[in-house]
C-alpha cells in the first residue's frame, strides 16, 4: 500500500555548545507529523553530531506544495515541472 507523502516545516533550536542554542528550520517530506519529527531528529543528529536531547522542536507546520522551497522535498512529493 502506497501512502502519500506530505511536506512539513519543522523549526526549533539545537545545542551547538554548552550555552549556545542555534535556531533552525528544515523542510521534510513524510507520511505524518510523527514521521516528520523522527526524520528531523535523524537529519539534525547526522548533520551536526548532536544528541536528540540537545534538539528542541518548537513548531511543526504542514506545507502546501506551493509553499515548499526545498528541491529535494519537491522531488519526493512528485512535483512536475
Amino acid at each position: 500500500m502506497l501512502v502519500a507523502m506530505k511536506a512539513f516545516e519543522i523549526s526549533g533550536e539545537l545545542m551547538m555548545s554548552l550555552r549556545r542554542w542555534q535556531p533552525f528550520a528544515i523542510q521534510v517530506a513524510a507520511q505524518d507529523e510523527k514521521s516528520a519529527l523522527e526524520k528531523t531528529m535523524a537529519l539534525m543528529g547526522s548533520r551536526h553530531r548532536v544528541k536528540r536531547k540537545s534538539i528542541k522542536i518548537q513548531n511543526v507546520k504542514s506545507l502546501k506544495l506551493e509553499e515548499v522551497t526545498d528541491n529535494v522535498v519537491k522531488h519526493l512529493l512528485g512535483e512536475k515541472k
